[in-house]
């Protein structure tokens, strides 16, 4: 694959209940100058464990929706590491930092949508998504396919920010919901559910939820597919 940012041309999938999957596009066309600047600090614990939790379970990753590329910094050579982006314009960020810093473990960087993924079945030992789960139209379908091309013993890997089931934590939550909706952190999505995504669809299952700092506000979740 080429580190040039490919995009995905099959057709669009049915419009679907969520974030909007062309409005997303384009915020984060507009976010993609900052967003390096604005997020690379407050979203810096999990981001690592996230990269650390992945590159235990092998050496060929993928990272849906890798941004600018913060996360294939943190990787080490000798990884087989491909990125998957919704944004063109946040791709073209990642591909300049795989040049400029000779990245040789990104093997190929493509525009393409979470619930459409264009790889094979059992592709890769990890798949990684930060900051993505919220924001897909229909999160269920997006852990289809990331299980799809996860190879048996591999690991889902989430970092995102899901909701409290209740207590101050959820108050505040819900105070701010009108504002962090606004960049996909949705208090709506809860840890369960993906429990529940991993017990309805059968071979899966919730391994690891770790809260990170700051406040436990980010939370890595790993779930694993049996052999």
């Amino acid at each position: 694959m080429s580190l040039a940012p490919i995009r995905d041309k099959r057709p669009p999938t049915r419009k679907a209940r969520g974030p909007d999957t062309e409005l997303m596009r384009n915020v984060y066309a507009r976010w993609a100058p900052v967003y390096d600047l604005t997020y690379r600090h407050i979203t810096a614990p999990g981001r690592r464990e996230a990269v650390k939790a992945a590159s235990q379970c092998g050496d060929d990753i993928l990272e849906v929706g890798v941004g600018t590329g913060m996360a294939l910094e943190e990787y080490r050579s000798g990884k087989c590491v491909v990125g998957t982006d919704l944004s063109a314009e946040m791709l073209k960020r990642a591909a300049g930092k795989v040049r400029e810093r000779r990245m040789t473990h990104v093997k190929g960087l493509a525009v393409m949508d979470a619930c459409r993924l264009g790889f094979p079945d059992a592709r890769f030992d990890a798949v990684a998504a930060q900051m993505v789960i919220t924001l897909v139209p229909e999160p269920e379908r997006a852990l289809d396919e990331f299980a799809r091309v996860l190879k048996p013993g591999g690991e889902i890997v989430l970092v995102n920010h899901f909701g409290a089931d209740g207590g101050p934590r959820a108050s505040v939550e819900e105070f701010f919901a009108p504002i962090v909706s606004k960049v996909g952190w949705s208090s709506d999505f809860k840890v369960k559910r993906l429990d529940d995504w991993a017990r309805a669809r059968g071979g899966m299952r919730v391994v690891s939820v770790k809260p990170m700092p700051p406040v436990g506000f980010f939370t890595v979740v790993r779930i694993e597919k049996e052999r």
